[in-house]
């Protein structure tokens, strides 16, 4: 895997993760506020979960690393398999 390649695997794993992540510490505002969605969390720690979402994107990327230099699977076998799919039709 090249590093362009790389990184763009790690972005998009990186941002699904990010969705997973986001729901975690909520806790929403007891009181209530006129002006202020209730739903509204009360503390969103946004840094805590931009960093569990690196740790966690950085684990998930190493595996689909190690995956695919091992080439248990391959990007072009995808690529391949999709455009030939498409071809049938």
């Amino acid at each position: 895997m090249d590093w362009f390649s790389g990184l763009v695997v790690f972005l998009l794993i990186w941002w699904t993760a990010l969705f997973t992540v986001l729901p975690l510490w909520v806790r929403r505002n007891d009181e209530s506020v006129e002006g202020v969605d209730p739903g509204a969390p009360e503390h969103p720690y946004l840094l805590r979960k931009a960093i569990v979402t690196t740790a966690l994107s950085g684990v998930l990327w190493l595996i689909v690393f190690i995956l695919v230099e091992v080439e248990i699977i391959s990007f072009h076998e995808i690529a391949d398999r999709m455009f030939a799919a498409d071809q049938v039709r």
